[in-house]
């Protein structure tokens, strides 16, 4: 593929991602839109295009995404874990209801 292209992509996805982060209500899509789907896709599919582009012989980028990918499931379990919790004590998982400094 063309380098533009999947940059143009990886911009596309990454958009998606904040746009999503920004309208959702809800902290398990605002999770999702962060760690999980869009936002660390769209870094990782910059980093294998790149390292592949300027360094073909090498898989430094290759082997960072799949760094950052250990990372995000990392931070999603704990990330869950929280919501989970939240969820527990206050009956809701929407951000703008979780006023954990008010008690």
């Amino acid at each position: 593929m063309i380098l533009e292209h999947v940059l143009v992509l990886s911009a596309y996805l990454f958009s998606i991602g904040i746009y999503g982060l920004i309208t959702s209500r809800n902290m398990v899509r605002a999770l999702m839109c962060l760690e999980l789907e869009l936002i660390l896709n769209a870094v990782n599919i910059n980093f294998v295009t790149l390292s592949d582009f300027f360094y073909s012989q090498q898989l430094k980028g290759d082997i960072f995404s799949i760094f950052v990918i250990a990372i995000a499931a990392t931070e999603a379990t704990i990330g869950l874990a929280i919501i989970s919790s939240i969820y527990h004590n206050r009956k809701s998982t929407r951000i703008n209801q979780s006023n954990l400094l008010n008690e």
